[in-house]
């Protein structure tokens, strides 16, 4: 009866953090259409920073050994690196642009695999959402493609608000059905 509970406790608890997650998707996303400037910045700091933790993790790579040719490609990726974050770090509004552009790239590369995924999914409980999730996120990044750079400032924290939105709630559907598996099962 314990390893019972245990086995389905597990799913319960991935559940409960899987509407979670929606929940803080979902808020994201409406707070990146309500203040969609800010988010761009935000956006564009996020990645900064990133890169230069990035830099960071070359820097210690350059410490593992291999070679002075490998020595020299870690420094010169983390002195690349750096100049990149700290260039997004404190030139965000500037770097908005670029960050549009390859945001477009990225959104439409993330509908196709949400429609690829609805094909080998297809008939599962709430895989219809996937579908939706692809078409919009495709619709999104063709939009930004096609206004960029006009709308560079606005669009970013828009459609990215948009798109945590409809991947909120597409998560936040597959979770509720999960629950509804597991009530199913337990039955």
């Amino acid at each position: 009866m314990a390893t019972e509970r245990a086995v389905i406790g597990a799913p319960e608890r991935s559940t409960r953090w899987h509407i979670v997650a929606a929940v803080l998707f979902i808020l994201l996303g409406l707070y990146a259409i309500v203040e969609p400037t800010i988010a761009a910045v935000g956006i564009a700091r996020l990645i900064g920073w990133l890169l230069l933790v990035g830099a960071v993790a070359h820097l210690i790579g350059t410490f593992k050994g291999g070679g002075s040719k490998r020595v020299f490609l870690q420094v010169l990726s983390a002195i690349v690196f750096v100049l990149a974050g700290l260039y997004l770090v404190t030139h965000p509004l500037i770097a908005i642009g670029t960050l549009t552009a390859v945001l477009a790239v990225a959104i439409v590369a993330e509908g196709l695999f949400e429609i690829v995924t609805y094909f080998r999914l297809r008939g599962g409980e709430a895989s219809v959402w996937l579908l939706l999730n692809g078409i919009v996120a495709l619709l999104l990044g063709g939009m930004i493609w096609v206004e960029w750079p006009s709308s560079s400032v606005w669009a970013i924290g828009t459609l990215v608000g948009v798109n945590l939105l409809v991947t909120g709630v597409t998560r936040l559907m597959f979770g509720l059905a999960g629950r509804r598996l597991l009530r199913q099962a337990t039955v």
